[in-house]
């Protein structure tokens, strides 16, 4: 069977790239995505690299499968576990599923259906465990919130959707800034109009208020970190931008983000960022993503870039980490004890030391720009996924001691993390 898709529509983004033209109906989306997931991809030739001989195998405790859609984004809140659906398996992705996560293996308790939805972005709770958000695509880009008085039954507040959340919010990232709670969203692209970031208020669920909106992004704005009132959003080829929105002593705030900087990480297609602060306090590095080419299933690209934002208003890349044949996706830090856990789609997870000075290493471990090689220096210290069956892992959660995964072909798994 020959390819129906070119390796560059990526399994989080083929929907994007294909809003060249006219704006998708959601019949024409789903019809193409649905082609990709099918598409028989064994003729790109891509070996993936073993693990180092150093990197222990991450013990698996158990598997919750999900055949009738493919896993998307995953929250694990106490012995509750939420993840979304992507894409069209037979089954557009528009279920919420809920588990119980108190044994080895998740079982799966209930499913809940957001209506007009072809695809499920990030899924998150809020940090006094009072809500639940999830974000959709398309047509009506959405977020959706729900009360969890209780956890497994996740009772509808209220769905937010405006012009501006059209054709749909990718990613929606939940987090308090001076004791208000708001929805960081990165809205799609389309034919009429570019990728743009919304900030919304949810402080008062019922009645979510937009207190921020720009465009940026080339062509997205993907994804978002916020931590001590610093905003990071990664913009995919124009890298990533650093704002003060209540923390960088410019005066800036959710409603008006103040810019500190902008970098350009090779290589472009930044996707995701985690913003590291280490168990003495020291926030030197930032981890940015890279989703490159890839197949759904199979095959990806994409290198983990350590960034030094030692000086917010300098940001200088220093490091990197690459695996032939395999692209990261989405990070969960174990900031107490500096271990990264990475989704590696058809790399299964990774868990990488990053304690200590990134940015020196000797001669031998440094590539032909200077940076230093994660890989060359030893820092994968695990790996888990790769000795059972083909796995596209999309996202990791360390919660409760444990590790969790989703797995777009699977479903979600428990795992145990470095010991």
């Amino acid at each position: 069977m020959t390819n129906t898709i070119r390796a560059r529509e990526k399994p989080v983004k083929t929907v994007r790239r294909w809003n060249a033209g006219p704006r998708l109906s959601l019949t024409l989306a789903t019809a193409l995505i649905t082609a990709t997931a099918a598409a028989c991809f064994s003729d790109y030739g891509s070996t993936l690299e073993p693990p180092p001989s150093g990197s222990q195998t991450l013990p698996v405790l158990g598997n919750g499968q999900v055949q009738d859609r493919y896993t998307g984004e995953i929250w694990v809140q106490g012995n509750t576990a939420y993840t979304t659906t992507w894409g069209n398996r037979g089954t557009p992705g528009n279920a919420v599923k809920i588990w119980d996560v108190s044994g080895n293996v998740p079982a799966l308790v209930d499913s809940l259906i957001i209506p007009s939805a072809v695809t499920l972005g990030d899924v998150q709770v809020s940090d006094d465990g009072q809500l639940l958000v999830v974000a959709t695509e398309f047509n009506p880009g959405s977020i959706v919130l729900y009360r969890l008085t209780d956890p497994r039954k996740p009772q509808l507040i209220t769905r937010y959707t405006t012009a501006l959340t059209d054709p749909g919010v990718h990613t929606a990232d939940v987090v308090r800034v001076n004791g208000r709670l708001y929805a960081f969203l990165c809205v799609d692209n389309s034919s009429t109009a570019a990728a743009r970031l919304v900030i919304v208020d949810i402080t008062d669920p019922v009645a979510p208020t937009q207190v921020f909106t720009q465009v940026m992004g080339s062509p997205y704005v993907h994804d978002t970190f916020v931590r001590d009132g610093i905003l990071f959003t990664a913009l995919w080829n124009d890298g990533i931008k650093i704002w003060d929105i209540g923390g960088g002593g410019r005066g800036g705030t959710p409603s008006n983000p103040i810019a500190l900087s902008t970098l350009a990480t090779l290589g472009g297609e930044a996707h995701n960022i985690w913003w590291y602060k280490d168990a003495g306090g020291t926030k030197r590095f930032a981890f940015v993503g890279q989703e490159g080419a890839s197949y759904v299933g199979s095959y990806s690209t994409g290198d983990i870039h350590v960034v030094d934002v030692s000086d917010l208003a300098q940001p200088h890349e220093v490091a990197f980490y690459h695996i032939d044949g395999a692209g990261t996706h989405n990070f969960w830090v174990d900031e107490s004890r500096g271990i990264l856990y990475a989704a590696y789609y058809n790399g299964g997870v990774r868990a990488l030391n990053i304690t200590g000075d990134l940015s020196s290493c000797s001669g031998s471990e440094r590539d032909f720009i200077g940076r230093c090689d994660l890989g060359a220096m030893g820092r994968e210290v695990a790996h888990g996924l790769l000795d059972g069956p083909p796995v596209y892992v999309w996202g990791v959660q360390l919660a409760g001691g444990q590790l969790y995964a989703s797995d777009m072909l699977n479903g979600i798994w428990k795992l145990s993390p470095v010991p």
